[in-house]
This record gives C-alpha cells, sequence and structure tokens, in this order.
C-alpha cells in the first residue's frame, strides 16, 4: 500500500491516471465533486474542483495532461483546466452524461455517451455539436481504439457496439453490434481497448456487466472493429457500477491478467488462461465495495476506489 487518500466523503465512482502519466491522478465522487492529485512520494495536497451538482459518472484527460472533461447525472460535460484549477467550459445536455472521452488524435472532438440512447460528439473549443449516433438503449461505458477511428461503447442492456469516426469531420457510422446472451439485460459498466495482447495477438477490448459477465474480444481493424468473443468469465453480480481493467505488463509475462473491483470490498486479479482457477490474488485494505480501479503508466502503482470515498493507491512489489 503507497497511500491512502480519503478526504473524500461520497463514493467515488470512477478514477485514473493521466495519459501515459506515473502520478498525476483524478477521482470523480457521487457528490459531484473531481479530484486531481500526484501520488509521488510524497502525495501532492488534492485539488477538489467543484461544479457538477449531481454524480461524476466519468472524466477523461486530454492527451497533453492539460484539461479534464467530466460527465456528470447533472446532464452536464464540464471542461476543467488542470493547472488554473478553473471550469472552462459547460455543456448543457437534455439527459444524463453517462461517459465520455477525448479523441487520442484530434484533441478538439469529445465523444459524449447518454442517457438518451445517443453518443454526441462536440467541438472542445465551441462546445457545440459536431455530430451524434443512436443506440437501442442508455450508452453507459467507451472507449476510443489507438487512431481515435473506432469508438467501442456498451449499452444499458450489454449489448457493445463498435462505431466508425472521422477524425477530421467527427461524422459517425454504426458498424457491428454484438449482442448479451445473458437472460436478464444487464449495464456495461467497463469498456477499455488495448493496442496488442499475446493471447489474441493483435488488439482487444475488455467488457464487463453488472451482472458480473466480464468478456475479452479480439479486435479486427480491418473489418471496421469487428468483435470475436475469446474468452469470458462470470463473476458475482455486483449491486454497483463496479469496473474493471486489463493489467497489460503482467500480461506481457505471462497469462492474460485482469483486475476488477468487488462487493466484498477487496480487489481481484484474474488470469483469463487459467479457467478452472481464474483468481490468482486479491488486495485487502477498503471497508466498503470498490468501485473504481486503474493503473498508471507502467504499472507500478494501481488506484482503487470504493463506496465510502476512500482512494488506496497501491504500489506493485518489484519482481525478481
Amino acid at each position: 500500500m503507497h497511500c491512502i487518500l480519503d478526504q473524500c466523503k461520497a463514493m467515488v465512482t470512477v478514477i485514473k491516471f493521466g495519459h501515459m502519466s506515473s502520478d498525476l491522478l483524478a477521482y470523480g465522487a457521487t457528490d459531484g465533486s473531481l479530484t486531481v492529485c500526484t501520488v509521488s512520494t510524497p502525495p501532492s495536497i488534492p485539488k477538489v474542483f467543484t461544479g457538477h451538482t449531481k454524480d461524476v459518472t466519468d472524466f477523461d484527460f486530454s492527451t497533453n495532461n492539460q484539461y479534464i472533461a467530466s460527465a456528470s447525472v447533472d446532464k452536464t460535460v464540464r471542461v476543467w483546466d488542470i493547472s488554473k484549477g478553473v471550469c472552462m467550459r459547460v455543456i448543457y445536455g437534455v439527459s444524463s452524461q453517462l461517459c465520455i472521452r477525448f479523441h487520442p488524435v484530434n484533441n478538439n472532438f469529445l465523444s459524449v455517451g447518454n442517457a438518451n440512447k445517443e453518443i454526441m460528439v462536440f467541438n472542445f473549443s465551441t462546445g457545440r455539436t459536431i455530430n451524434k449516433s443512436t443506440f437501442d438503449s442508455e450508452v453507459t461505458a467507451m472507449d476510443l481504439d489507438h487512431t481515435g477511428q473506432l469508438i467501442f461503447c456498451g449499452d444499458a442492456q450489454g449489448c457493445i457496439y463498435t462505431v466508425t469516426m472521422n477524425s477530421h469531420t467527427g461524422a459517425l457510422s454504426r458498424t457491428h453490434r454484438h449482442r448479451s446472451k445473458a437472460k436478464h439485460k444487464s449495464p456495461v459498466t467497463t469498456v477499455q481497448y488495448r493496442t496488442f495482447s499475446l493471447l489474441a495477438r493483435g488488439p482487444v477490448l475488455l467488457t464487463f456487466c453488472r451482472d458480473g459477465s466480464l468478456s475479452f474480444f479480439s479486435v479486427s481493424l480491418e473489418v471496421q472493429g469487428y468483435l470475436t468473443v475469446r474468452c469470458a468469465l462470470k463473476l458475482a453480480p455486483r449491486l454497483h457500477s463496479i469496473r474493471a481493467s486489463f493489467c497489460p505488463l503482467l500480461s506481457l509475462e505471462k497469462g492474460e491478467y485482469i483486475v476488477a473491483g468487488s462487493e466484498d470490498a477487496n480487489v481481484y486479479f484474474y488470469d483469463l488462461t487459467r479457467p478452472r482457477h481464474t483468481c490468482v490474488n486479491k488486495l485487502q485494505g477498503h471497508s466498503y465495495p470498490v468501485i473504481g480501479i486503474a493503473w498508471n503508466h507502467g504499472e507500478n502503482f494501481l488506484a482503487s476506489s470504493d463506496f465510502g470515498g476512500t482512494v488506496i493507491v497501491w504500489k506493485r512489489a518489484k519482481s525478481n
């Protein structure tokens, strides 16, 4: 355990490290606050950004880590200047804003999934809507590939979609849909893209649903992001929107590792190459259900957040 951040008194719903950053950390909570700090030794005094009036559902760092864009149940998207600690722009929507990403190449584009069954593309500089695409249910989670030409998103019914995006115009086009086979449909809480996996020998996508369904897809970039299930895991159902994450560097050594929060206040590691004994490790330290999970760049720090508002930063032990 590297450090504990416990000044937040509301459930921390989402936590992330900065883009390609080893120590810049941010997290959003149900009280509408967004907190930014550095976790190097010693950790910095957290900056708390206030403005949202309801739950922060998601946020994303710009490529240069100068800005954060946050989404909220209060129907707004806010763009923050991290160094100045000010809100630069507020974009008003008509429904809860549920997930958000900066375009990885053209940082002037913001893609936002909402409860109105849409992905909206906004111009970061003006706040104007550039394009939108409609889906079958609320868009609850998303990620973009490294080129920004593919958006992968999940909805409240457990479906996963691939959407192509024009990096110059922001035009969207739905290309593929992977339907959930579960009898009772469950919201997608995590969609995470990775450029390469040894197991799949190419790009992969991780999805996680509130019913505990975890899926690992190979991504065919030649066929506009077509998804093929490589393996799936059924964990205990979640009451909360608990998230999961790849462990890219761990998975380069052996296995295919995933880390996820849980209702029992532990952080669990799973190896998808072990079908019988998938759980390989757990971290104990939280007192409440663990909601958010994130690695830093370099994977020497893992941050986890819980229902009670506590954030724990774990330091990875050096392997021999």
